[in-house]
């Protein structure tokens, strides 16, 4: 046995398998906001995200104990001193990372979804797409009803002193005695779930999981979001086909007919 034999082998990581192309959704980080060149050589404000791969945790099947259909995703590391030994369990069990984020989403058809897939943003997702995005908006604290509800506020001369920030009349009725519930007041803004829908994907880089989704996208850089396929019935932006018209130098179409003269009744 000559020494390169008899040298132990390093351990070849198995490929990973890849989640159907029908399944159509991806964890991703936001990195922020730029601006970019794309179709018709239009100039786009876009945000960046930092897309998958995201490894499939768990599938749970309408048929089985859990009742609905719904795949589990995670993204991220994160070392495993953060995580529970029940949490670890879930991780090797699946035969991945301990992820940083994990999160659920419900689907209508989990046929070829098992644990242990990969999706990838490569073949999910191409320019002209439309896409959905939830994320946590940013958190504002304690906002008066001027920041909150965009209340012109109350004038602020003559003796105003601090009023002018102030919300004004709360109850509308002597009679009632009460404020009424869903009143514009101040209080807690944003940190809350939101979703932005039908954004168009402008680029897509496979190589760095990044993709540029035109407009903005809700929470802050470095924040959770899920990307998932519009809701919405047109699926993919569709360049119009516009008939071209040819002129002479006078301005007469050529080639077109030329609209008859009503008849006489």
């Amino acid at each position: 046995m000559s020494a390169e034999e008899a040298k132990p082998q390093a351990p070849t990581a198995a490929p990973d398998k890849r989640a159907p192309a029908t399944f159509r959704t991806i964890l991703g980080e936001k990195v922020g906001m730029t601006q970019m060149y794309g179709r018709a050589n239009r100039l786009f404000g876009v945000t960046v995200v930092k897309a998958g791969p995201c490894p499939v945790l768990r599938v749970k099947s309408s048929e089985g104990p859990d009742g609905y259909n719904a795949v589990q995703l995670g993204f991220g590391n994160l070392p495993e001193k953060h995580f529970t030994k029940p949490e670890l369990g879930q991780f090797k069990k699946a035969g991945c990372a301990p992820a940083r984020w994990t999160r659920e989403v419900r689907v209508s058809d989990v046929k070829g979804l098992e644990a242990g897939q990969t999706v990838s943003l490569d073949g999910v997702f191409k320019p002209g797409d439309y896409v959905d995005v939830q994320g946590v908006t940013k958190g504002k604290g304690f906002a008066g009803v001027m920041k909150r509800h965009n209340f012109r506020g109350l004038p602020d001369s003559h003796g105003a002193s601090d009023k002018a920030r102030s919300p004004g009349a709360l109850a509308s009725r002597r009679s009632l005695g009460r404020v009424l519930p869903g009143q514009r007041m101040a209080g807690h803004m944003g940190h809350v779930v939101e979703s932005t829908l039908k954004l168009e994907v402008i680029r897509v880089d496979p190589r760095e999981n990044l993709i540029y989704l035109a407009g903005p996208v809700p929470g802050p850089r470095g924040g959770l979001v899920t990307i998932s396929e519009t809701v919405m019935a047109k699926k993919q932006h569709i360049t119009p086909v516009l008939p071209t018209v040819r002129k002479d130098k006078m301005g007469n179409i050529i080639g077109g007919k030329k609209p008859s003269k009503a008849k006489p009744a």
